[in-house]
């Protein structure tokens, strides 16, 4: 657990307001910037890997990689540094949802592929400059309300040549390792590729390609199985993009997209021309070796073929789940070929039959030493069928659930802050007014909970002057009262409301601002007649300062002593105040003072 909290100041600089999410490595804070108005995201260490040098190397890195790649697609690093025993990172602060969020409330093909061709962009740029990201996934990617997609966290990045990028090290996580990451082999541009093509397959199909007991269970199956295509999962996938998410997804680096500008090229292809497919290109200028070998092995293929047996037994997985299907003919040997959706009553996904069943022909020429097995094409329940999903913006609660209820969904209902809709009217709706959804399926209703609210800066110990800008920024007013205190004068001893309370905007925030402490005047004691020892001491006693000058005198019995002083005593003055006293210095030739007599200084 974090020792760090809300309203803990960072590095005297970074006020920590709320924890946005904490992952194997770090915390990630929003924090205020005090030296500049703007929030951050401050992602600190954990303590227990602040001793580790490794874990400092890929904390250090990661600021460094991302903060030499300046790019609208990946996250600013603003600054790092040390807070106690550990390290941070601040980041720009983005407002939005991560893609996994995005994938989890389903996402269009349109929707996916415009947010994976930002992913491209940030992947190229970073390719360009000699970085390798390593774990591109989806919670690593943040996506604001307009639509921009960010990359963030590069906390296991490559730059170049690093002893902790070597072969044998694996490093990122299962689902989105390409098949050489999971070896622990040499990693390329390429390899990001591979996981970008898996964030494309989980946006469309809304779940990963290669599901696993264990990071190792799925590992493996990265390496050894094809992956089934993101139309088997969500039919209105076109066969043009399931062509490009298939080619990211090659198992060979150089089966692949060659670089990210290309892996874009092929997106926008497949949206201008959806049916088509993509085609392999020729092997090269050296197919005549290949057709000569083939000569020469013909004879001897001869007896095998003529004598062989063609046929083979197909699993039969007709009532099994599509996921147990596929791993079962693909741990047999078999490819899924077609898989065509058919509405009808009960569970979906279900295989309802397949071609071929039972005993079928194997696919075998007089070119290759076996036989290949048939791609087994299924057809699979698609439940209840699909009902637009009516739109009941504008409408109260009971009214849009009653909406909903009617059309044949459940429903349930989350608060949403709105300025568009009176509080406890319907925003909107999530699968969105329009889109179809199963038959019996859930519908959520976002219910206005009013104008979104503001949070109320932490303002006490600061100056008044700084208080206010931090208040006009957040578009709050306040009102300000001061009161004597023996703290700094303009410095704000009290806030109502308390930090990070939850106001509407153009709220008023009270504060009490110091004036500093209280002005007392003192009397100021009579010293004339007492000796420059006797004198300092009333006077320092009673909190005033004291100046003494020399005056010459010809009255012996004034030598030593205070003939007058400044203020005089009886007066009052603040204390602190500098008492000014003249001491008698005795010399018989001196002139007689003015009022100088026997009664003068009151000595016997």
């Amino acid at each position: 657990m974090s020792r760090h909290r809300e309203g803990d100041l960072i590095d005297g600089r970074y006020r920590i307001e709320a924890l946005i999410g904490s992952g194997g490595m770090a915390d990630v804070w929003l924090a205020e910037d005090e030296h500049l108005p703007r929030r951050v995201a401050l992602k600190i260490l954990h303590d227990h890997f602040a001793r580790d040098p490794q874990f400092i190397e890929r904390f250090r890195r990661e600021a460094e990689s991302a903060a030499a790649l300046q790019h609208v697609n990946i996250v600013s690093i603003l600054d790092r540094g040390q807070v106690g025993d550990t390290y941070y990172i601040a980041m720009a602060y983005l407002d939005g949802r991560t893609l996994r969020d995005l994938i989890l409330l389903g996402l269009t093909p349109p929707e996916s592929v415009a947010i994976v061709r930002q992913i491209l962009e940030a992947a190229g740029f970073a390719h360009r400059h000699g970085v390798i990201h390593r774990d591109l996934k989806p919670l690593n990617v943040i996506v604001d309300q307009t639509g921009l997609a960010t990359v963030t966290d590069f906390g296991i990045a490559r730059a170049g040549v690093s002893d902790m990028t070597e072969t044998g090290s694996v490093m990122g996580t299962a689902h989105y390792l390409s098949p050489e990451q999971a070896q622990g082999l040499e990693v390329e541009p390429q390899s990001d590729l591979y996981s970008v093509g898996v964030v494309l397959y989980e946006c469309l199909a809304g779940r990963v390609p290669f599901e696993g007991e264990s990071a190792v269970a799925v590992a493996l199956r990265q390496m050894q199985e094809e992956p089934v295509p993101p139309s088997a999962w969500n039919p209105s996938v076109t066969p043009a993009l399931d062509a490009v998410v298939m080619r990211a997804l090659s198992k060979e680096p150089y089966e692949r997209f060659p670089d990210a500008e290309t892996f874009i090229e092929a997106l926008d292809a497949a949206e201008a021309d959806p049916m088509s497919g993509y085609v392999e290109p020729e092997m090269g200028s050296k197919k005549w070796m290949w057709f000569a070998a083939a000569a020469v092995l013909i004879g001897l293929f001869i007896a095998f073929v003529a004598t062989r047996d063609d046929s083979v037994r197909v699993p039969d997985v007709t009532g099994q789940s599509l996921d147990q299907a596929v791993s079962k003919l693909n741990g047999e040997g078999f490819s899924v070929g077609e898989v065509k959706r058919k509405s009808e009553p009960g569970p979906s996904n279900l295989v309802l039959s397949q071609d071929p069943s039972g005993k079928a022909d194997r696919d075998c020429t007089l070119w290759v030493f076996s036989c290949s097995d048939p791609d087994v094409n299924l057809v699979v329940s698609s439940g209840p069928g699909q009902v637009e999903v009516p739109d009941v913006s504008g409408q109260s609660q009971s009214d849009a659930e009653a909406a909903l209820e009617d059309a044949g969904f459940t429903t349930t209902a989350e608060d949403k802050p709105s300025s568009d809709f009176d509080a406890g009217d319907a925003v909107e709706t999530d699968p969105a007014a329009g889109e179809s959804a199963k038959r019996g399926s859930e519908v959520t209703i976002f219910i206005s909970s009013g104008p979104s609210k503001v949070g109320v800066p932490a303002l006490v110990g600061i100056t008044f002057e700084a208080a206010k800008q931090k208040l006009s920024a957040r578009g709050l007013e306040f009102n300000s009262s001061g009161v004597e205190s023996d703290r700094p004068s303009g410095e704000v001893l009290t806030q109502d409301p308390d930090a990070g309370s939850k106001v509407d905007p153009g709220s008023t925030v009270e504060l009490t601002v110091s004036t500093g402490p209280a002005d007392t005047d003192t009397n100021v004691p009579n010293v004339v007649g007492l000796t420059e020892a006797e004198a300092k001491s009333d006077l320092t006693s009673a909190g005033f300062t004291v100046s003494t000058q020399q005056q010459s005198t010809s009255i012996e019995q004034q030598d030593g002593r205070v003939i007058d002083q400044n203020p005089s005593g009886g007066s009052t003055a603040s204390g602190g105040t500098r008492i000014v006293i003249m001491v008698g210095n005795y010399s018989p030739n001196a002139p007689q003072n003015p009022g100088d007599g026997s009664g003068g200084i009151g000595i016997d």
